[in-house]
């Protein structure tokens, strides 16, 4: 079983421009393409998990979804850090559903699909529901930024930096141990 590095895609590797409609306007958050090597030199498989509730609040569609998916994965793959797989959910948040974040089932999907061992795996995202739905799973957690949806009560991430050198300068601790 091999480790992987789970990552929300809006605002940890493509800036979070609300519900990203235009493929055109995707752009990388500063540092992302350089963590993204770093895992892939370590031999951790790249897998995305990001809830997308915009499809069924009909504010983008899923073909728009789809093409900024595909753009996303094109650009990452031209600069040598091509994604494992993507898994996302479509649902609202009050859905119920056992995929969406803060819950860990997409993270256990990829985890049954791609033979990954969990336990040596991370968990990065900007909000404290990717750092629940990591800790649910049994992985590492790492938060980028301060937290969006964070309160005083949400349990805290392994690592966090405000920006990705500030978080890879974290994990090296852990890799190092």
């Amino acid at each position: 079983m091999r480790p992987a590095v789970f990552l929300d895609r809006d605002g940890t590797i493509i800036e979070d421009e609300g519900y990203l409609a235009d493929a055109s306007r995707i752009r990388l958050v500063p540092g992302a393409l350089e963590a993204l090597r770093t895992f892939r030199d370590r031999g951790m498989l790249l897998v995305v998990i990001s809830n997308q509730s915009g499809i069924p609040r009909g504010l983008i569609t899923p073909e728009q979804h789809a093409e900024v998916d595909a753009r996303v994965k094109e650009i990452l793959a031209a600069e040598g850090v091509p994604l494992h797989s993507a898994y996302y959910c479509a649902h609202l948040p009050n859905a119920g559903c056992v995929c969406r974040k803060p819950k860990p089932g997409m993270i256990e999907q990829a985890a049954r699909e791609h033979a990954i061992d969990v336990a040596r795996s991370f968990m990065i995202g900007d909000k404290m529901s990717d750092v629940a739905a990591g800790r649910a799973a049994g992985c590492t957690t790492a938060l980028l930024g301060k937290g969006k949806d964070a309160s005083d009560d949400d349990a805290n991430p392994h690592h966090r930096g405000d920006t990705w050198t500030a978080l890879l300068s974290s994990m090296e601790t852990h890799w190092k141990s």
